[in-house]
């Protein structure tokens, strides 16, 4: 497999290289069984430019922290774009003051989050939230992080 990561930042935010996205991408393919080549553009971002993009795409006011973007390419064209994911630095260093993380730990999840929802994998549903949960878990202790939930599980931190 190859695997070519584009970086593009739009953001003056600390934020990680492009080996280390690459590798927390790379860790998430392998993990999922991902065959063949990958394209993936990472586009990090201020707080500004990600509130336009979640009110456009999810009709949500503010920023979030990630939104990920699956290429729509007919299947004919073969071509390896998977998709785009788009990080908002400011929003993960407050989230992983707030969540007591080290910044790279949270850098690492949202990479891993946005990965899979490339692949295909939401959260809408709750069965859907816990099998993505314990996928990013998973993807995570292998590289050597810590749940990224703590003791409580996505549906117990929203209250479900």
């Amino acid at each position: 497999m190859s695997l070519q990561v584009a970086l593009q930042r739009a953001s003056e935010a600390p934020a990680p290289e492009a080996r280390q996205l690459r590798d927390w991408i790379a860790a998430t393919l392998a993990a999922q069984g991902h065959p063949g080549d990958v394209e993936i553009t990472v586009r990090v971002v201020d707080e500004a430019e990600m509130s336009s993009l979640n009110q456009t795409y999810r009709r949500k006011p503010g920023p979030t922290n990630v939104l990920s973007f699956p290429s729509e390419l007919p299947p004919e064209l073969e071509l390896p774009l998977l998709g785009d994911i788009v990080i908002c630095a400011p929003v993960v260093r407050r989230e992983a003051a707030q969540q007591g993380k080290h910044e790279t730990e949270h850098w690492a999840h949202m990479t891993v989050h946005g990965t899979l929802h490339l692949l295909g994998y939401d959260h809408v549903e709750d069965d859907d939230a816990a099998r993505m949960e314990a996928l990013e878990t998973t993807i995570l202790a292998g590289l050597g992080y810590p749940c990224p939930y703590g003791s409580k599980s996505v549906l117990e931190q929203a209250g479900a």
